[in-house]
């Protein structure tokens, strides 16, 4: 059983679940484990690791649209070093500073490999859901797509000060506070673009229509992609269906987009449509595929 197969055999049992975060009581509450062995490849520092799993909490936050509070972690390694410790928290500090939250703490355990759980608090009384998109709207993601995949290319080639930059992203909290008021669907983009599109479009009960060439695609991406002497393909490959970019996938009215998007912390790219059904792109069907924990 995947990750997928296991939150549907729970998502009857736990009505709050099947979002970014749960919303209880006006805040959003959200939770992430990350292993050394399958998040953080050789090369990557403490700092990174710390900065990373906290950002991939405080990411969900961004999601529904909410102000991010406070963040915690479990550290579990197989021995404690200062330097090692002192690191990773200086991580976890530094990327809730950068949002506006506070680092708080969390626990130690042994394990026999580095692995963290991250807990990120946010507050909202009009949180965003996958819910609520219509067709006429148009679909739209912050920043830039497959970050994480061309760091990955690089911690392979041992260049890892770049890699290691590429890996610490800015959790798109801003974004999402500002497209809160507007946006009528909305999550990130943890599992890849393609399956964020399917993801909203079951919640939402609608399709999608989008063209690659609207797309915004990082620039790391076709760096390692020219280097390794890869075709286009393979810029599709690691920008629309790799995933652990942590940007926003969302949808909202087109005049609403033209208000907000001079005023966003960060830029927006309208990549298609809402329609009544189907994920297409460039009018062929997009699949949906992306990343999974335990398989795919």
């Amino acid at each position: 059983m995947d990750e997928r197969a296991a939150l549907s055999l729970l998502a009857d049992r736990l009505p709050r679940a099947g979002d970014d975060a749960a919303v209880v009581d006006g805040h959003v509450l959200t939770t992430d484990m990350l292993h050394e062995t399958t998040d953080f490849p050789a090369g990557t520092t403490r700092y990174t690791a710390g900065w990373r799993a906290v950002g991939a909490s405080l990411s969900d936050v961004a999601a529904m649209g909410a102000e991010a509070t406070a963040a915690v972690a479990v550290y579990a390694a197989p021995e404690f070093e200062e330097a090692d410790l002192a690191e990773f928290v200086a991580g976890a500090s530094d990327v809730c500073e950068v949002v506006g939250a506070e680092y708080v703490g969390g626990d130690l355990d042994e394990s026999r490999e580095f692995t963290t759980a991250t807990t990120a608090l946010g507050a909202t009384d009009d949180p965003v859901y996958r819910s609520g998109a219509s067709p006429g709207e148009v679909v739209c993601v912050t920043g830039t797509l497959g970050r994480t995949a061309a760091a990955l290319e690089l911690f392979e080639q041992n260049k890892t000060e770049r890699a290691n930059d590429l890996f610490r992203f800015e959790p798109r909290i801003a974004a999402g506070r500002a497209l809160a008021p507007h946006a009528t669907a909305m999550m990130d983009s943890s599992d890849g673009l393609a399956r964020s599109l399917h993801q909203l479009a079951e919640a939402s009960d609608c399709g999608f229509s989008v063209s690659w060439d609207s797309v915004p695609v990082a620039e790391g991406v076709r760096e390692v992609t020219e280097e390794r002497g890869d075709g286009e393909e393979a810029v599709r490959e690691r920008s629309l269906f790799f995933g652990e970019d942590f940007e926003l996938v969302f949808t909202i009215s087109e005049d609403r987009l033209s208000a907000i998007r001079p005023e966003s912390p960060t830029p927006i790219s309208m990549i298609g449509e809402v329609t009544d059904s189907g994920v297409e792109m460039d009018g062929a069907e997009l699949p949906d595929r992306g990343y999974t924990h335990g398989g795919e």
